[in-house]
Parts: C-alpha cells; sequence; structure tokens
C-alpha cells in the first residue's frame, strides 16, 4: 500500500468514523449554547481521544485476544444502543420537562456522561481494528491518530453548529439533542 493511499483512506476512514461523534457534539452545542472555549476543546479532545483509541484497542485485540474478543463484538452495537439511549432519553426528558419555563438554563454536560458518550460514539471503531490488521502498529498508530484528529475537528464544527442553532431554539434544544442521541442509539442496533 502506498503511503498516499494509506494516508487518503485513514482520512476517509476517520471522516466516516467522526460522524456519530459530529452529531453527538451538535446536540451537546445544542444542549449548551453558551458553552466555553474549554470546554468545546475538552469535548472534541474526548471524542478525538476515544475515536483515535478504539481502533488501536482492536488492533490489538486481533494480535493477541481475537477469539475472546470476537465473542465480545456483537454485543458492540447493543452496547452504543444502550448508552447513547440512556444519555439521549436523560437529555428528552430535562427538555420536556423545561419546555414550559420561562428562563430555561442551559444544562451543563457533565464528565461523566461525556465520558459515556465518547464510548458509546466510539465503539463502532473498535472494529476497525479488525480492518487495519494488516498494518504495522506504526501505521496502525497513525492511522489511528489521523482519525482522532479529524474527529477533533468535526466536533469543533458540530459543537459551533449547534451552538449556533441552540441559541434560536432555547428550550427546545434539550429536546432536539436527546432526539438525535436516540437516532444515533438506533441506527448502531439497526445497522
Amino acid at each position: 500500500m502506498s503511503d498516499l493511499f494509506f494516508i487518503v483512506s485513514s482520512f476517509f476512514l476517520g471522516l466516516g468514523l467522526a460522524m456519530d461523534a459530529f452529531s453527538v457534539s451538535m446536540a451537546n452545542g445544542l444542549n449548551e449554547p453558551k458553552m466555553r472555549k474549554r470546554k468545546r476543546i475538552m469535548i472534541a479532545g474526548v471524542f478525538g481521544g476515544f475515536q483515535g483509541l478504539m481502533p488501536l484497542l482492536g488492533w490489538l485485540a486481533v494480535h493477541t485476544i481475537v477469539e475472546i474478543f470476537s465473542a465480545f463484538a456483537k454485543f458492540v452495537p447493543l452496547l452504543g444502543f444502550i448508552l447513547l439511549l440512556l444519555v439521549g432519553g436523560k437529555m428528552l426528558m430535562e427538555g420536556i420537562w423545561s419546555w414550559n419555563e420561562e428562563s430555561v438554563e442551559d444544562v451543563v454536560l457533565k464528565k461523566r456522561v461525556l465520558v459515556v458518550q465518547g464510548i458509546a460514539t466510539s465503539i463502532d471503531a473498535l472494529s476497525v481494528g479488525f480492518t487495519i490488521a494488516d498494518y504495522s502498529f506504526v501505521r496502525a498508530f497513525i492511522c489511528s491518530v489521523i482519525i482522532a484528529t479529524i474527529t477533533f475537528g468535526m466536533c469543533l464544527i458540530g459543537i459551533r453548529i449547534g451552538r449556533y442553532f441552540g441559541v434560536k431554539l432555547a428550550g427546545k434544544a434539550s429536546v432536539l439533542g436527546g432526539l438525535i442521541l436516540i437516532g444515533i442509539a438506533i441506527r448502531l442496533v439497526i445497522g
């Protein structure tokens, strides 16, 4: 495989994997339109970090514990579904409860919820380790860094879009964000 083809395929792999994290970032921006820059970078960093780590873990599983992981692999979409459904449902309910309130406060994203979102959106990236199993460790690492970098950038864009519409939608933003997460959860189990 040529170096150019490797970089281009890693780039497109990163774009594909970043879409769920992009959508969740947009939901987070909708939910918290006054989010500070430091928090936006932290969110993008968590999503990028998990998206970069998971393919490496998958690569490692192929090279060490493939039999154990293959038994677990069929439960990966279900786990992502459950995690996103819980977080999305919580956002949806908070949005519905605050819908009629005069002054709607931003629902602040807690760190543990962010970690759950990071795991849930990157769990499918674990299986990417199988597709890059023939790479050397260095190539697998570079591919993972490319995936992490693209996810980081896409998440910053998603948060910015979400914040823009969050200001416009006020209290309805949490409902929309919850629906986005639930939609992603359903897509995980449907295929």
